[in-house]
């Protein structure tokens, strides 16, 4: 197919979740364009890493898979959401699909009249980045849940130490 697909996601962290979709959007679609979502946000409970690191686990997970065909973004969040839409497509090349499975992304991009498609998401109940970042707060196996080149990057970051410290601070949300 000769599509260029968009892919929104915060990735806090790049987990195997994102990867099998990652997977599936490569198979269908020509190129994909992955927008880090959120990306002037760090060191909160929620949002632990740095756009720059979010990239830079993406890069490494997608390069150690062999995929390509990808181009990964860093998106602010506008503030606006009615100019949010207009603010990311003024920042990326043409797209023809997006792919998202977020309620508040697919009703933005559907009133800009955007085709948009939803892919079930991989074992769902384990693999999310809440998920991670609890086991990461906890002491519990969290590298299980992360590609292997993401979970050597978050240890020569820091990350464990940093999402630990982060949500004790902030009473151990997120």
């Amino acid at each position: 197919m000769a599509r260029r697909a968009l892919w929104i996601g915060r990735f806090q962290p790049f987990h195997l979740g994102h990867l099998s979709m990652a997977r599936r959007i490569l198979g269908a679609e020509r190129d994909l364009l992955i927008g880090v979502g959120s990306a002037q946000y760090s060191h909160t409970p929620e949002n632990p890493f740095t756009a720059g690191e979010r990239l830079e686990m993406i890069s490494r997970a997608l390069h150690a898979e062999g995929l390509s065909r990808w181009t990964a973004v860093p998106l602010e969040d506008s503030g606006v959401h009615a100019v949010w839409v207009s603010h990311v497509t003024s920042l990326l090349p043409p797209f023809q699909v997006v792919y998202t499975n977020s309620p508040l992304v697919r009703r933005l991009f559907e009133e800009r009249r955007a085709k948009i498609l939803e892919l079930p998401l991989w074992k769902r109940a384990t693999h999310t980045g809440t998920e991670v970042r609890r086991r990461m707060r906890q002491g519990g196996d969290w590298q299980s849940l992360v590609p292997p080149t993401v979970a050597a990057y978050l240890g020569e970051i820091g990350g464990e130490a940093r999402v630990r410290e982060i949500g004790e601070t902030r009473g151990g949300s997120g």
